[in-house]
């Protein structure tokens, strides 16, 4: 369990990130756009997307933080 927390907590961090840098470059920094696909096709995150992008960081940092408190 630990460890499937560490690995979704840094893919979250990831795409978060990368969603928040393509947004800031008006869609120059195409790489891993994999939250295009939530917050284009989500009507309440089409407007709100780089606000999006940063909760799902959030989220995944604190996933990884949650993932060393886990007992193994």
């Amino acid at each position: 369990m630990k460890r499937f927390l560490e690995i979704t907590g840094f893919l979250l961090t990831v795409f978060g990130i990368c969603g928040v840098l393509r947004e800031l470059t008006d869609g120059w920094f195409r790489l891993m756009g994999v939250t295009r696909f939530l917050t284009d096709n989500v009507w309440f995150l089409a407007d709100h997307a780089l606000f999006a992008n940063i909760v799902i960081a959030a989220l995944g940092f604190a996933l990884m933080v949650m993932s060393d408190r886990v007992r193994s």
